[in-house]
């Protein structure tokens, strides 16, 4: 385990929290990928399906794009393990189809939308985003999707609603760290649930991202949907969504849970604040040898700096 400060620390070397808080079971875990497939032994995922969209200028990052390969094959999705090789070595078990996301709570119109419907909700667009992660690691991928504030507003938020919850897929047999047993070597609460305020949530950089690079989400990138928010650390970002719920509640989110003294409910990109255990002043783009200083907001200050005026953001982290 790496317990170490100061810009020198590689992503690669980077301890995950629920392996530091429950060694047995990171054991147990180990055990399991030794008698699993080898990475030239898994089922070869099925070949990318095209996704056309308009690129958005507005939202449009000049600094070189990370290479599709490292997009999707360096990953956080817990619900296929820990190692960030796990899901693309995993990530045939998931079927993306048939799929449908259950919009409801505080709103006038609770709805089910059959994916492809969600397709179909509202021109596709292209915009160039960083997704920057908590261990100080970041890429810039073009994604594909539409605000979501445009199906928000198609199940009308009543008055009362102040957060938008969302709620990941459980089913073992789709994703394997949720068997229990010797794959359960995590110790995290499903469903991967996340949350935001209704104010971030209605934000036209919010995405609701349904492919990148030109296709269709791979499947160890959240397919068939998942949110992204430029402005917040990558593990906000929750995939493969299944539920949206409106409440009057801020949610209880899985990272908050699990170590709430590391993982704040905003997880707003702030150089200022470190982790406990690593600095985030500093951060490596995936493909790159040098570090560079992180931005406020993860660059998008002028935006979204607003929406926070008059709070403590070394205390709402």
């Amino acid at each position: 385990m790496l317990i170490r400060k100061g810009g020198g620390l590689k992503s690669s070397e980077i301890t995950p929290h629920v392996v530091y808080l429950n060694r047995r079971a990171f054991m147990l875990g180990a055990a399991a990928l030794a008698l699993a497939p080898q990475r030239g032994e898994a089922a070869a995922p099925p070949a990318a399906t095209p996704l056309k969209a308009t690129p958005n200028s507005a939202f449009r990052l000049e600094d070189a794009q990370t290479p599709l390969k490292d997009v999707t094959s360096y990953n956080n999705f817990y619900e296929f393990g820990m190692n960030k090789e796990d899901p693309a070595r995993l990530a045939h078990t998931l079927k993306p189809r048939p799929w449908a996301v259950q919009v409801d709570g505080l709103v006038h119109k609770p709805k089910t939308f059959d994916i492809d419907e969600v397709l179909k909700m509202a021109p596709l667009e292209e915009r160039i985003y960083s997704l920057r992660c908590v261990e100080a690691w970041s890429m810039v991928i073009p994604w594909i999707g539409f605000p979501l504030a445009s199906l928000l507003k198609r199940v009308e938020p009543t008055g009362q609603a102040k957060y938008v919850e969302f709620h990941t897929l459980v089913d073992p047999e789709q994703f394997p760290a949720q068997k229990k047993g010797v794959f359960n070597f995590s110790s995290l609460e499903w469903p991967y649930t996340e949350g935001l305020r209704l104010d971030e949530a209605l934000h036209p950089l919010t995405l609701l991202t349904v492919g990148l690079y030109g296709q269709v989400l791979p499947n160890q990138n959240g397919a068939p949907i998942r949110i992204v928010i430029p402005w917040k650390y990558g593990f906000k970002s929750a995939k493969s969504l299944v539920r949206i719920r409106l409440t009057d509640t801020e949610p209880k989110t899985t990272w908050s849970r699990q170590a709430p003294q590391e993982y704040g409910f905003y997880s707003n990109v702030n150089p200022a604040v470190d982790h406990p255990r690593w600095s985030q002043a500093t951060e490596r783009r995936i493909g790159e040898f040098r570090r560079r200083k992180t931005l406020p907001f993860n660059g998008y200050a002028d935006q979204v700096t607003s929406l926070y005026a008059g709070m403590d953001l070394r205390k709402f982290y």
